[in-house]
């Protein structure tokens, strides 16, 4: 059942992850699946989304160098000493980075980091709110969207998504948030496709509090069995995330460790990131934020400009990442894992009067990771040193052509797809290595993710039980385990099918009584379910 039809369509009565009569538990903290499943479908992309909220100065951050008089007239009080810029390779000495920022300077050296100059869209906001909401729905500043331009991503790869989560292809949450509540850029059709934690240790053990008593088929009650969904996959994918958090590791001994050091907050929720990837969470989306962006005044020490608040902001923002990167590569994920960084706007052209910058429009976005495609995208922005209290920086690329950028390149969402999710089309920035992609057959294994592919009726059982099954189509397997994971039985051969459903007879008589697994692989799909026989 798809979550569109859900509310629409809940039973009277509602169990808890109920097969033929059976209550399973989290398939993701169960050994005898593990092994079952090992070797399948793997994750092999994974995002990091990085906000920096309450609008960086981007003219600060990535400074035009070739035209830095004009830059240091409108900026009197808050330009950067041109002899401490850190020049980026591949713009022949016209473009800088801040000097705080040494270790995106060191990632751009090595190709790690993808520069995209001036980012915005048209009709820009200058509201902390609505900025912040157009960057998360990935809408025109004129209308307003209730869905996330990343919930609708994952809408489009797991479409039944809650009902029927965690599964054998799904185990895990398909995005977690790290720190804050839910944000928008994770809600689709009313449900939020993220869950958000603080750390990996699961604090709230509901499995007691899960009530299975019926209810009535009005709207409360479907309500109610709404809410009671939502809490037991809290309450599942919570074991999986500390089951994660245990088995992963963090290697790198870069991370900010002073408690009050540049970035420490954002390094502590990049360590959690890389802990789960490494303990094999197929969680394919992790959102961080990091705040304090907004700097309408004493944006720099006067005695030396290089050093102050936003110093500190992008030299933490710099070493965090750098050292998760640095992670990455040490658990080796780090072919599998890309990020960026994203704030609501830039700031004024011209510095304002306290020492610090006003709200303004495009600013720089920063990509990084062993997949991608190093160097500064775009030319420097013009600036015009008769700039005005109000002038902006003129947009260079729309935000969401870096989004649609990364989903096509890094996700391979065929484009009629990627139309949907974004509204429309966007321009393709060269900003990933596309050279490997997910197969489409996995996209279609976790479009299936949530349904019931393989069922059995009845059970418990006594001799025998019927298999039903769908396929979609080609080679398909259906075996029977028992509790040791042991195979028992081959009920389809890997025989070529039709798409379409079937049904086949399983007789256990000869097998002792107990609990047995039925398992379906139809090309990357998989299914497993348990049946059980009494006496």
């Amino acid at each position: 059942m798809k979550r569109r039809d859900f509310l629409k369509n809940m039973p009277v009565a509602i169990l808890p992850a109920v097969v033929g009569g059976m209550s399973m538990k989290a398939y993701g903290s169960n050994a005898l699946l593990d092994a079952l499943t090992a070797g399948l479908i793997e994750t092999d992309r994974v995002l990091v989304i990085v906000q920096m909220s309450g609008g960086n100065d981007g003219l600060n951050t990535i400074i035009p160098i070739d035209q830095y008089s004009a830059y240091s007239a409108v900026r009197s009080t808050v330009a950067l000493p041109e002899n401490k810029l850190l020049k980026l390779k591949g713009t022949n000495g016209k473009t800088g980075i801040h000097p705080a920022m040494q270790r995106f300077w060191e990632m751009a050296e090595e190709d790690r980091l993808s520069i995209v100059q001036s980012v915005g869209y048209p009709n820009f906001n200058f509201s902390h709110f609505r900025a912040t909401d157009i960057w998360m729905s990935a809408s025109d500043s004129n209308k307003v969207v209730t869905t996330g331009w990343a919930g609708r991503y994952m809408n489009y790869e797991y479409p039944n998504y809650p009902a029927g989560f965690p599964n054998t292809t799904m185990p895990d949450p398909i995005a977690i948030r790290i720190g804050g509540s839910g944000a928008l850029g994770l809600q689709s059709l009313g449900a939020n496709m993220g869950l958000s934690i603080n750390g990996t240790q699961d604090l709230l053990d509901m499995s007691d509090y899960i009530f299975n008593d019926p209810l009535l088929g009005d709207t409360p009650g479907k309500e109610l069995a709404y809410i009671r969904e939502v809490q037991r996959q809290t309450d599942k994918f919570g074991d999986v995330i500390q089951a994660a958090g245990n088995k992963g590791k963090n290697l790198s001994t870069l991370y900010p460790s002073v408690a009050n050091a540049p970035g420490k907050n954002l390094a502590d929720s990049l360590k959690i990131v890389a802990k789960l990837i490494s303990g094999g969470l197929k969680t394919r989306i992790y959102w961080v934020n990091t705040g304090g962006f907004d700097t309408h005044s004493n944006q720099v020490n006067v005695g030396d400009r290089t050093t102050g608040t936003h110093a500190d902001l992008l030299k933490g923002v710099s070493d965090a990442v750098y050292a998760f990167l640095d992670d990455c590569k040490l658990l080796k994920i780090d072919e599998r894992v890309i990020g960026f960084t994203f704030s609501e706007f830039g700031r004024r052209i011209k510095s304002n009067g306290s020492g610090g910058t006003d709200h303004g429009s495009a600013a720089p976005m920063f990509i990084f990771g062993k997949k991608v495609k190093g160097g500064v995208l775009g030319d420097n922005p013009t600036i015009d040193p008769a700039a005005t209290a109000n002038a902006n920086l003129p947009m260079q690329y729309d935000f969401r052509s870096v989004y649609a950028s990364i989903l096509k390149d890094w996700f391979c969402v065929p484009q009629p797809d990627l139309d949907n999710i974004l509204f429309k089309n966007f321009q393709s920035l060269p900003l990933i290595d596309s050279s490997v992609c997910i197969p489409t057959d996995t996209h279609d294994a976790n479009v299936k993710a949530g349904d019931n592919m393989i069922m059995a009726y009845p059970n418990p059982f006594t001799e025998a039980t019927q298999v039903k099954y769908e396929t979609n189509g080609g080679p398909t397997l259906i075996q029977v385990f028992n509790n040791e994971g042991i195979l028992v039985k081959v009920l389809v051969d890997n025989e070529n099918h039709d798409a379409g459903q079937f049904d086949v007879r399983c007789d256990l008589g000869f097998l002792p009584a107990g609990v047995y697994y039925v398992r379906l692989q139809n090309g990357q799909l998989q299914q497993v379910k348990p049946i059980m026989k009494v006496q």
